[in-house]
C-alpha cells in the first residue's frame, strides 16, 4: 500500500514562500509520476504541477514562473516550492503519484496553504 505523507503548509501573506515536501512509502517510486493538486473551498481539485521520474515536468497556467516541482528518486520525495504566493493560492494541496504503466493513483492527506493579502 502507498503512503503519502505531505508536510510544510501554513499561513503566510502575498508575496511570501512555502515549500511543501512529500514522502512516500511503499510505493515503486522511479514508475510514479508525482504530482501536486490543490482544492479551494467550493472548487474543484486541479492538477498543480507534475513531474515524471525523468524529471519532465508541467505546471498550470496560474503558477507558472512562480512554483518548482522538483523530486528526488533516491529519498523518495517530491517538493513543490512556492514563490510569489496570492491569496488565490490558498487551498488544500494534496500529492499524488499515478504509476505509470497501471495508472493506479494514491493521495496524500493533503495540507492547507493559507495566503493572506
Amino acid at each position: 500500500q502507498v503512503q503519502l505523507v505531505e508536510s510544510g503548509g501554513g499561513l503566510v501573506q502575498a508575496g511570501g514562500s512555502l515549500r511543501l515536501s512529500c514522502a512516500a512509502s511503499g510505493s515503486t517510486f522511479r514508475l510514479e509520476t508525482m504530482g501536486w493538486f490543490r482544492q479551494a473551498p467550493g472548487q474543484q481539485r486541479e492538477l498543480v504541477a507534475s513531474i515524471t521520474s525523468e524529471g519532465s515536468t508541467n505546471y498550470a497556467d496560474s503558477v507558472k514562473g512562480r512554483f518548482t516541482i522538483s523530486r528526488d528518486n533516491a529519498k523518495n520525495t517530491v517538493d513543490l516550492q512556492m514563490n510569489s504566493l496570492k491569496p488565490e493560492d490558498t487551498a488544500v494541496y494534496y500529492c499524488n503519484t499515478k504509476h505509470i504503466l497501471t495508472f493506479k493513483e494514491f493521495w496524500g492527506q493533503g495540507t492547507q496553504v493559507t495566503v493572506s493579502s
